[in-house]
């Protein structure tokens, strides 16, 4: 569709224009120039046209329609020429719109300084239809093939992204406990090993609560499994709650055991640490009316502690951590003990 008259369309992002539709935009103040440019393009497939003879409103009417190419005449009234130009190219939606200068001087000088000011081609006015027309569908064409790359470009870096979610929320699946929200075993033997290397480059203690339900099967029989469920969540939530700073890790190791990891924890007060824990739980008040320990759930705790060296290995730490939860357990349960 040709016309000659300026309308007055809604804002149009030329990211949105088709790959087909060619549109170009006239800023001429001689309206006799844009009604022969008209006429040179009329009747030209998939070419549309649009006039505008105030520079004054060609940033914003370029803004509006989307050009795929500007024809733009270098001496007018108000505004130069070039001046224009550069505001196309200060414009970041009317930047990389190709734009061909017509002027009536075929001058080197002026040459050079159209396409310093940002010009992509220059043409002495009023240029052959034919040479006109292919200037045209050139410029048009390289500007939709760089706005389908860019669209190509910003839809592979989405999927990118998208991509980088899935795995980071996949591997946060691995690495979190389903029914307790805590980290599972297998995050625990990554972040103990580097916390195990932390602690012995800064010759810092390293702390480790192994946690134990007070007769969970006797609770799970009595009660079902979906109550069990209930105080595993429970109970997780308040040990995990207990230990708060950034390094301390509260795990669920499987069934009714938990370990926490006490980074920088020295062997003195961890005996109080581990007693917060036991009376947290405590502090549930959850029935539980089949412990020969409690009328409520309890924990046994075994705690231990040590000053890594680099040369040995984290598993020996649970170990120590481990023997000292059977001790809590073979003394009576609902307590700590210390390894």
């Amino acid at each position: 569709m040709n016309t000659l008259a300026r309308t007055e369309p809604s804002m149009v992002n030329p990211h949105d224009v088709a790959p087909r539709s060619v549109m170009v935009l006239l800023v001429d103040d001689q309206i006799v120039i844009g009604e022969a440019v008209r006429r040179a393009l009329l009747g030209e497939p998939g070419i549309e046209f649009h006039y505008c003879s105030s520079p004054v409103e060609a940033v914003e009417i370029a803004r509006k329609v989307a050009p795929t190419v500007i024809l733009q005449d270098l001496v007018m009234p108000q505004v130069n020429g070039l001046d224009l130009v550069r505001a196309y190219r200060a414009d970041p939606v009317t930047r990389g719109i190709p734009i061909i200068v017509l002027s009536t001087k075929e001058e080197a000088t002026i040459k050079s300084d159209a396409f310093m000011a940002g010009a992509n081609d220059y043409l002495v006015k009023l240029p052959d239809r034919i040479e006109l027309i292919a200037r045209i569908r050139y410029h048009s064409a390289a500007y939709l093939s760089q706005i389908q790359r860019d669209e190509a470009y910003r839809a592979l870096r989405k999927s990118q992204q998208e991509l980088m979610e899935a795995n980071f929320a996949l591997q946060r699946l691995t690495n979190v406990d389903g029914l307790t929200g805590l980290s599972n075993r297998r995050y625990f033997e990554d972040y103990l090993e580097t916390e195990w290397r932390q602690a012995a480059r800064m010759k810092e203690p390293l702390s480790l609560l192994m946690i134990d339900i007070d007769h969970f099967k006797q609770y799970n029989d009595t009660y079902g499994h979906l109550s069990g469920d209930e105080v595993l969540r429970k109970v997780a939530r308040a040990v995990q709650e207990t230990f708060r700073r950034p390094r301390d890790l509260t795990v669920r190791l499987g069934g009714e055991e938990f370990v926490v990891v006490l980074p920088a924890t020295p062997p003195e007060g961890l005996a109080m640490l581990a007693q917060r824990a036991v009376e947290a739980v405590r502090a549930l008040d959850e029935p539980h009316k089949s412990s020969p320990v409690a009328d409520h759930v309890t924990i046994s705790v075994g705690a231990a502690c040590c000053v890594p060296d680099k040369d040995g290995e984290p598993l020996g730490l649970v170990e120590v951590a481990d023997k000292a939860l059977y001790e809590a357990k073979h003394k009576g349960r609902d307590r700590i003990a210390l390894g």
